[in-house]
């Protein structure tokens, strides 16, 4: 699907451009408004007044076809501004058009120099093509049996000297054919039902180049999307005359001529056979180097076509020196050209043999640079062409070492096709990342230049399997650690967002669950009291006075909970024998809750209280109750408080909690990265995230590691 998508994208430049009936006319001039009020009636008078004149003079006598003749040059210089069409078109100036298409009759045997011979009928199919160009005029002007009076016009060469003047009626006449079929399915059938086929077929062979032209162009706009129009201009034996033309010197002629093979081509397969069978390959490899960037265009996107007929093709048209042209269309201004280069190379990389040679000529970076444009077909096509190149292990490397994985994640894209498309490269290179790719990286990684290794270093965080992260990141020193650490603490900005990103990617692939998905079991087996002798008398030893209440314990109980209340009462504190200890700093309801985890061994720790329970388990060394305790304020971490949890962390040795802030900084660093001390607090996390690493990924079971 994507490559039909590809090929429906390109193919949009394909469809037969109405052709510009004036070449004498300047494109830049001042369009002129549309007419209203007095001007419109002024307009509509001159044109009712034209069209009495072509009514009327409709003979050979020499005032009438010089009357005639002015009458069609008027209609045609009003309609070379479209905005005034309409009105021309409402002053009945189609049927009197049409009606001099054909000359008027002559006494038999007359043999005599006709007046402006030729002359009235090319004016006539200049201001008809003209008033073609507007699709809702195409119909009114066949209806008025325009068509068969054209096609006649095209076989007057054969009755008739070629003059000048028999050359620009003719010429005006496909011109007039082209502007009338341009997109409308029904009139390229009735041309070809009208017999208009052969003779533009023909007339690929005239001696003049214009008429050439302008048959090419009419062929081109009849042959898209119309199968029996195809099948009729091959069968009259078009593809010589059109192959032959691939080689002209003059731009315009080429231009054509590729036009209408790459419209007969696609979606015909066996058109397509019969055109390489002809020998077209070579001309259009050739055209990549024209001159006429309309040419080359046409020439990539016909490759692109060809390429997909079969993989022996593909390989024919890259040892033809295909590749090196595309490749250097790449780096044109011209969108389209870079749209329909990428297309063929996309096309090409989808053989084997083509995929190295494309990345060994230079192909890869100027279609990363591609993911940036803001085109979407361009876009899309480049990320297709690199989706094919990421197949083969030997550009991997190259990939990777050109920043072409940043590339890829980077991106902003505008369709989700190419997304898709995005999405299936990094799998493919994540695929390849083993046996002797996975060795050349590290050792770009060991030697390279800095800004290379940290791109290998970046690559591999995100394509790595995890069981290769110790010999990626630990090894040879934590050189591939340092690394990605030191984008995290580089001072620029972009560098800074590679690292955590990458750090982040890395973390997830180091464990199963994600941080904090659970609270621990406790460290070390325990008996419990149970819930009814939580603050007791009954057995009662010890009692502790907090805010000036009574709470009732027992030492076996708490002796057998932490070492704080083995040394409180096994020590030689003066708590050992107090039968009344005070407690100063805790809150009653946070001694109860911890009193009922050491007493039961669970507790529900709420939010509102999860800080002072943390505080008052890690002073009393209750390690269940603080990773309980962290649980539940890691689930409160925000973009507003990360910094000062990361804070608490460190004042409770709470290692649970501070990886969990480590991964959320990192996860939303960008988010994070304008904050006021956001850079004072990445330095003082980067020994932690080192030394997190340095123990996740040397443990011999690294997925059961928790952050």
């Amino acid at each position: 699907m994507a490559l039909q998508r590809c090929e429906e994208q390109g193919l949009q430049e394909r469809k037969g451009q109405k052709r510009k009936l004036e070449e004498e006319i300047q494109e830049d001039r001042d369009a002129t408004p549309l007419p209203t009020g007095d001007a419109r009636r002024a307009l509509l008078a001159e044109v009712t007044a034209q069209v009495k004149v072509l009514d009327s003079a409709f003979s050979w006598h020499e005032p009438d076809r010089a009357a005639a003749k002015r009458a069609t040059h008027v209609l045609a210089e009003l309609a070379k501004n479209e905005e005034v069409v309409n009105v021309i078109v409402e002053g009945g100036a189609i049927p009197a058009l049409v009606k001099h298409l054909q000359a008027p009759l002559s006494d038999e045997g007359d043999l005599s120099l006709k007046p402006f011979e030729h002359e009235v009928e090319k004016g006539s199919a200049f201001a008809l093509g003209l008033l073609a160009v507007k699709p809702e005029h195409q119909q009114l002007i066949v209806d008025s049996g325009a068509l068969s009076h054209l096609v006649n016009l095209l076989r007057r060469y054969k009755d008739s000297s070629t003059s000048r003047a028999v050359i620009s009626v003719i010429r005006r006449t496909a011109d007039a054919i082209t502007n009338l079929a341009h997109e409308n399915s029904s009139i390229k059938t009735r041309v070809r039902m009208e017999g208009g086929i052969p003779p533009l077929v023909e007339l690929l062979e005239f001696t003049d180049t214009k008429v050439q032209r302008a048959a090419a162009g009419a062929l081109r706009t009849l042959a898209f999307k119309n199968d029996e129009n195809k099948n009729q201009i091959v069968e009259c034996n078009a593809l010589p005359t059109l192959i032959s033309m691939l080689r002209s010197d003059d731009a315009a002629i080429h231009y054509e001529a590729v036009g209408v093979i790459g419209n007969l081509v696609h979606s015909s397969p066996n058109i397509k056979r019969e055109v390489l069978a002809a020998g077209a390959l070579q001309p259009v490899i050739g055209l990549l180097t024209s001159c006429c960037s309309e040419s080359q265009r046409e020439a990539a996107l016909l490759l692109g076509q060809f390429a997909a007929t079969d993989s022996d093709c593909k390989v024919h048209i890259v040892q033809r020196g295909a590749v090196r042209p595309l490749i250097e269309m790449l780096h044109s201004p011209d969108i389209q050209l870079k749209e329909m280069s990428a297309f063929a190379l996309g096309r090409l990389a989808q053989d084997t043999h083509n995929q190295a040679g494309i990345a060994h000529m230079g192909g890869l970076v100027p279609l990363l640079k591609l993911l940036d444009s803001k085109n979407g077909s361009l876009q899309h096509n480049a990320a297709f062409a690199l989706y094919g190149l990421a197949d083969n292990e030997d550009n991997v490397s190259d990939f990777i070492r050109v920043g072409g994985v940043q590339r890829l994640q980077d991106g902003e894209f505008i369709v989700q096709a190419t997304k898709d498309c995005v999405a299936k490269t990094l799998k493919r290179l994540e695929e390849k990342i083993h046996g002797r790719v996975l060795n050349h990286l590290l050792y770009l990684m060991r030697v390279a230049e800095k800004p290379v290794q940290r791109r290998v270093a970046f690559a591999l965080a995100h394509l790595c399997s995890p069981d290769d992260q110790r010999t990626i990141f630990i090894d040879n020193n934590g050189h591939g650690l340092e690394l990605l650490l030191g984008l995290l603490g580089s001072t620029n900005p972009k560098q800074q967002l590679d690292g955590a990103v990458a750090l982040y990617k890395l973390a997830n692939k180091a464990m199963t669950l994600s941080p904090m998905d659970a609270a621990p079991p406790s460290p070390t087996p325990q008996v419990y009291l149970g819930e009814q002798y939580v603050n007791n008398a009954t057995l009662s030893d010890v009692t502790f006075l907090v805010e000036g209440r009574r709470f009732y314990a027992h030492r076996i109980c708490l002796l057998a909970s932490s070492d704080a209340f083995r040394a409180m009462f096994d020590g030689g504190y003066r708590e050992k024998d107090a039968r009344d200890i005070e407690i100063p700093n805790i809150r009653w309801e946070v001694f109860e809750l911890m009193m009922r985890f050491i007493y039961t061994g669970s507790v529900d720790v709420s939010l509102d209280i999860a800080q002072d329970l943390l505080g008052a388990a890690d002073q009393y060394l209750l390690e269940g109750l603080k990773r309980l305790c962290e649980y539940t304020i890691a689930q409160d971490v925000t973009l507003d408080n990360v910094s000062s949890m990361y804070e608490l962390s460190e004042a409770f040795h709470a290692i649970s909690l501070r990886h969990t802030c480590i991964l959320f900084i990192l996860e939303h660093f960008s988010q994070l990265s304008d904050r006021p001390g956001h850079l004072h607090l990445i330095q003082r996390i980067i020994p932690e995230i080192r030394n997190y690493f340095a123990k996740a990924l040397t443990n011999p079971n690294p997925h059961n590691q928790r952050l």
